[in-house]
C-alpha cells in the first residue's frame, strides 16, 4: 500500500510530463511550455493535475463520436496497397511487361521470329 502511494503520483507526474513535451506550443493554455514543465517536475501532485484540467486546449469532436476536423485534417491520407488503385494499375503493368519479356524470350528460344529480329529463322 505505501508503494502505491508512490507509485500512483510518479505515475501521474511522468505521464503529465511526457504530454506537455509531446502538445505543441499553440495547444498549451495560460502559460509557456517551459513554465508547465516547471511547474509539473516542481509541485509534484498538484502540477500534474493542474497540466491535465487547464494546461493544454482540448479538441473535442462535435459529437465524441470520431476525430475531430481538426485531427482528420492533420492525420496524413495513407492507403493500404490492395486498396490504392495507383498501385494496383502498376502492378497490372509490370505483370504485363513481365508477360511480354517472357514470350520474347519463348519465342527467342523456341527458334521464332521476332518483328525485331533482322535474321531469318533458324531451321
Amino acid at each position: 500500500m505505501r508503494a502505491l502511494m508512490f507509485i500512483v503520483p510518479l505515475a501521474l507526474t511522468i505521464y503529465a510530463f511526457i504530454d506537455c513535451l509531446n502538445t505543441s506550443e499553440e495547444d498549451t493554455k495560460h502559460l509557456p511550455k517551459i513554465a508547465w514543465v516547471f511547474i509539473i517536475l516542481l509541485f509534484w501532485i498538484v502540477g500534474p493535475v493542474v497540466w491535465l484540467v487547464a494546461g493544454k486546449a482540448r479538441h473535442n469532436g462535435a459529437g465524441g463520436a470520431g476525430p475531430s476536423s481538426w485531427q482528420r485534417a492533420r492525420r496524413q491520407q495513407w492507403v493500404a496497397p490492395d486498396d490504392n488503385p495507383d498501385f494496383l494499375k502498376s502492378l497490372k503493368a509490370d505483370k504485363a511487361d513481365k508477360d511480354t519479356e517472357a514470350e520474347e524470350e519463348r519465342g527467342r528460344r523456341d527458334g521464332g521470329t521476332n518483328p525485331d529480329d533482322k535474321a531469318p529463322p533458324a531451321s
